[in-house]
């Protein structure tokens, strides 16, 4: 199902970025894309780290095929940098994760279309096809989402947030959402105490809040795993 946007002209796919942590699916699907494009170039990578490095003046995708979920990923932070260093190249997402919910907040960040990990090979050649033609792809029953209040924070403000921290920030932020006290991502990490509480602090004034269970439960509602509820035994290892 196919959803117009704005009018685009017709995309020339001549060289694709395929980026996913599974090597027999990257490969699977760069052989795809190649049959099905007859593509100059295809070029994978199994991070984001290592797919942006590839774009330079020698490699410049028409396409980035994208997972969602990547090792140095944390919820939309994928797509934001993708766009950010390629803001006219359409990015389509592949994920196991296909809630409405997480595929509403994909569209919205600017992904060009989604695709289920699942899905037929028919769906994807639609999608791919689709996409050339410059339009918005998504499977059969999902609908483009709504304009978001805005005076309300989104899921992609929030996302953008989380992006701005630094890869160390970063690990130390998701062993921060495991409920992990100082001394344990200290120890984990392979840092001293007095360090991670540095970096806490950073991050901290970089997502703009007070403390550890409010950057948690901001990074939660970010993280397309479909809520930020916190146990109590959660939120006091968290203020610990």
């Amino acid at each position: 199902m196919s959803k117009k946007c704005d009018p685009q002209e017709h995309v020339v796919i001549k060289s694709i970025l395929v980026i996913d942590d599974h090597p027999l699916y990257c490969d699977a699907l760069a052989a795809t894309l190649e049959k099905l494009f007859r593509s100059r170039s295809v070029k994978k990578a199994t991070s984001l780290k290592e797919g942006l490095r590839l774009v330079g003046a020698r490699f410049q995708p028409d396409l980035v095929m994208l997972d969602l979920r990547l090792p140095d990923v944390t919820g939309l932070s994928g797509i934001l940098k993708v766009k950010d260093r390629l803001p006219d190249v359409p990015v389509l997402v592949i994920s196991a994760e296909s809630s409405e919910e997480t595929v509403a907040t994909l569209m919205t960040a600017g992904a060009a279309g989604f695709i289920p990990k699942d899905a037929s090979h028919k769906v994807f050649q639609q999608a791919l096809m689709e996409i050339r033609e410059g339009r918005r792809f998504l499977p059969p029953g999902y609908t483009l989402p709504k304009r978001p209040n805005q005076s309300d924070p989104t899921a992609q403000q929030i996302a953008h947030k989380i992006a701005d921290l630094t890869p160390q920030q970063n690990r130390i932020m998701k062993l921060i959402c495991a409920g992990k006290p100082n001394k344990q991502i200290a120890y984990e990490l392979s840092l001293a105490e007095a360090t991670v509480k540095a970096h806490i602090t950073a991050l901290l004034r970089r997502l703009g809040v007070n403390n550890r269970t409010q950057a948690a439960i901001l990074v939660k509602s970010a993280s397309l795993d479909g809520g930020a509820h916190l146990s109590n035994g959660d939120a006091r290892a968290l203020l610990s």
